[in-house]
């Protein structure tokens, strides 16, 4: 996420870029190593945006559900597995997939397990960018429509989002895509995407 961090702070943003052991703990306990740390490093009185990839919109969504937030400004969730993976459903038993995925990825099928189902609706000016370009046709063979290589663009939809946006990009590099950050930006200023520019290219 740095270089997306890098743009934010060049654009007037205090940019918290704050890591986590996705692979350590569930989600349940991940939210509080993830998020309390970063809001107590965001300083002043201004509104906190939140820019996620993948997992980490699953956090904040665990967070809110659990937390009031009167400061919360927008969000812009990158690649979210807001309604599950199919991939964790087929692949949960897999030789080498808890290694790789922790409690936390066991926690993100579509079952009756999931936390992403679990969780309510978006309650504030949430944006979410898909992307449909994949890197790992292996992974996509499992997930139904278009997919970034681990969720699908449908999959990645939340009820009462303000805005969704598919663009070419892959889930594990979309972070660093020019558009992606240019769209993130266009969200965080105006509580929505330029589709226009999107469709122009």
């Amino acid at each position: 996420m740095s270089t997306l961090a890098n743009v934010l702070n060049e654009q007037g943003y205090n940019t918290v870029n704050l890591g986590y052991p996705s692979r350590d703990f569930p989600i349940e306990t991940l939210v509080q190593k993830a998020i309390p740390p970063a809001l107590d490093a965001c300083a002043g009185d201004q509104p906190i945006h939140f820019v996620t990839h993948s997992l980490g919109g699953i956090l904040l969504r665990q967070y809110l559900s659990e937390q009031e937030m009167p400061e919360l400004g927008r969000a812009v969730m990158l690649g979210p597995p807001n309604q599950g993976s199919e991939v964790v459903d087929k692949l949960r038993d897999m030789p080498g997939f808890y290694w790789l995925n922790g409690d936390a990825g066991n926690q993100l099928g579509t079952d009756k397990n999931s936390i992403p189902l679990s969780l309510g609706p978006a309650e504030s000016e949430v944006g979410v960018i898909a992307g449909d370009w994949s890197i790992n046709w292996i992974l996509s063979l499992i997930i139904p429509g278009p997919d970034d290589g681990k969720v699908s663009v449908e999959r990645t939809k939340l009820k009462g989002m303000a805005d969704h946006i598919v663009l070419p990009v892959t889930h594990p590099l979309m972070m660093k895509n020019d558009e992606v950050i240019q769209q993130v930006l266009h969200f965080l200023r105006h509580g929505m995407f330029d589709h226009s520019a999107a469709e122009s290219e």
